[in-house]
């Protein structure tokens, strides 16, 4: 059974599974569904259309499902993803999907996300990250798999950055960040590649080594975007353990709409 405060206000038709805990004061819509050892905190307030899987950790004050942010928005029934094993920190802010996209706003599983984080409408967020305190990620925003974000970082709509990446302190992203970079400024440069993440992450030196290639190719040979993915699509054949980190970022580069960070 559900462990609910008794100064809690759930919504009779909300589904808690087995093990799940409501703090004091917290309120709970009729559309929300939460899977087994969640535990949410004080004062937190979860509503709209909104699934969260087992075993996260949502701390007081957080507001999670509410409406987007967005004056296109009229009442459609968009959803609100969250997975598993999420440690979701202080007056965080997750909205609801629109119309205009996917209608479903997701967060993947294992992600430590700090206080006063928002996600906006519409984002993407893989497995593995870190939002630091304050990060701020606009409407339509990806953010892939083990990527870091800084503190007091914002990310333009429709932006996306990569697996692995690693963006900095109060950095202002508002071009694509690919796989592995490490970035940071305002306006903001690429500084090199999250190589003490990758090798946390379990990357060899010979992983490693393709994607110091990647960048220079991408950043230090004077190629255009077109030649570079040419030349980097070509180590996959001359450094076998990297293919899955090549074809990683030959994908992001093809996707990319806004332009990539350079």
């Amino acid at each position: 059974m559900a462990r609910i405060h008794p100064t809690a206000i759930v919504d009779p038709a909300a589904e808690l599974a087995a093990g799940v805990e409501i703090g004091p004061y917290a309120v709970i819509g009729p559309h929300v569904r939460i899977g087994e050892a969640t535990t949410v905190g004080a004062h937190c307030v979860i509503d709209g259309r909104t699934t969260i899987g087992r075993g996260n950790r949502i701390h007081p004050f957080c507001s999670l499902g509410g409406v987007p942010q967005d004056k296109k928005y009229a009442g459609e029934p968009t959803r609100l993803e969250i997975g598993d094993g999420n440690t979701i920190r202080e007056f965080c802010t997750f909205n609801l999907g629109t119309a205009q996209d996917a209608g479903v706003t997701r967060l993947g599983d294992d992600n430590w996300v700090m206080a006063y984080v928002h996600l906006a409408h519409d984002c993407q967020v893989g497995s593995h990250t870190i939002l630091a305190n304050n990060a701020t990620l606009a409407g339509h925003v990806h953010l892939g798999d083990w990527a870091i974000v800084g503190g007091l970082t914002g990310i333009h709509q429709f932006c996306r950055v990569g697996a692995h990446a690693m963006l900095g302190f109060a950095s202002a992203v508002s071009q694509d960040v690919p796989p592995f970079m490490l970035v940071d400024g305002n306006p903001l440069a690429v500084r090199g590649i999250n190589a003490e993440g990758l090798r946390r992450r379990g990357f060899g030196a010979e992983r490693i080594a393709a994607v110091k290639r990647m960048h220079r190719l991408l950043y230090r040979e004077g190629l255009t975007l077109e030649q570079a993915r040419a030349a980097i699509a070509a180590l996959a054949a001359e450094v076998p353990a990297a293919a899955a980190d090549v074809a990683l970022m030959g994908d992001f580069l093809a996707r990319s709409r806004r332009g990539i960070a350079r």
